[in-house]
């Protein structure tokens, strides 16, 4: 890890180099967590569980382990072997912007047995009762992405952009065509989480891609059958299919939203 942070460091600075005024990010997995109750001891919990979200970009950011990271390392006997002028590199060229990807959020407590639980993006954690959720029990939370972004922004100060963002389904094609008014509902909440971000609290959003433009193997469950595309491809979870391509009724959608710059239109 350490030397990933080096190389990024080294990364950036080489780019800076040979594009004057070009901009490097990193990029983060953005889970986001809520206490389960306004126990104090589940707020506690919920802040370390965030710590553990952050604690890379931290470091890519601001050029330096944070302190709760390093914390952690001595309490757990952890060393890192670092070469001479390493801290130096990292200190120099921090990261331009960060990026990360947003689909759910989640609950936690200080003590979660017997607690209901459910999937999420890399997680199995707390299930929040307020909240809807995919056939794969992903929590559907477009309020989080606003959640999230005012976090990142009031934590960094540094353009942030959304690089994965979208709902994975079972897409019915009937007579060549998909109507997911689900998917588009969906992204349309999220879009105007992502404006109120923008216009309601400040944040410098620098721009937004979906997971994903085409239907393909999901990685969480390794299935097909989780589609997250705005174009069907004809192809089962076990390879089988024509793969042929069906524009779905998000694709048209989408297509009128990048026309209009907006998600208010006829």
């Amino acid at each position: 890890m350490h030397h990933q942070f080096v190389a990024s460091a080294l990364a950036t600075k080489i780019c800076h180099e040979i594009i004057p005024g070009s901009k490097v990010g990193c990029m983060i997995t953005k889970l986001e967590f809520y206490p389960l109750t306004c126990k104090p001891e589940d707020v506690l919990a919920t802040q370390k569980r965030m710590r553990s979200v952050y604690a890379f970009s931290d470091t890519q950011v601001f050029g330096e382990y944070p302190r709760f990271l390093l914390k952690y390392y001595e309490n757990n006997n952890i060393h890192i072997v670092t070469e001479s002028g390493d801290a130096e590199v990292m200190k120099a060229h921090p990261v331009d912007f960060v990026s990360f990807s947003y689909y759910m959020s989640s609950c936690v407590a200080d003590d979660e047995e017997n607690k209901e639980k459910t999937a999420g993006n890399t997680v199995m954690a707390l299930k929040n009762p307020y909240l809807p959720a995919s056939e794969w029990g992903w929590q559907i939370d477009p309020v989080g992405l606003r959640i999230s972004l005012v976090e990142l922004y009031d934590r960094y100060r540094k353009p942030l952009f959304i690089v994965e963002n979208g709902l994975g389904a079972k897409d019915e094609l009937v007579d060549g065509k998909v109507h997911d008014d689900y998917r588009i509902a969906y992204l349309k909440e999220h879009f105007q989480c992502m404006l109120d971000a923008i216009e309601e609290d400040g944040v410098e959003l620098m721009g937004y891609t979906s997971w994903g433009c085409i239907d393909l193997i999901s990685e969480s469950t390794k299935q097909m059958s989780k589609r997250y595309g705005f174009i069907y491809v004809d192809a089962d979870d076990y390879g089988h299919g024509g793969y042929n391509r069906y524009r779905k009724d998000s694709f048209y959608w989408y297509q009128k939203v990048i026309a209009n710059n907006s998600v208010d239109f006829d």
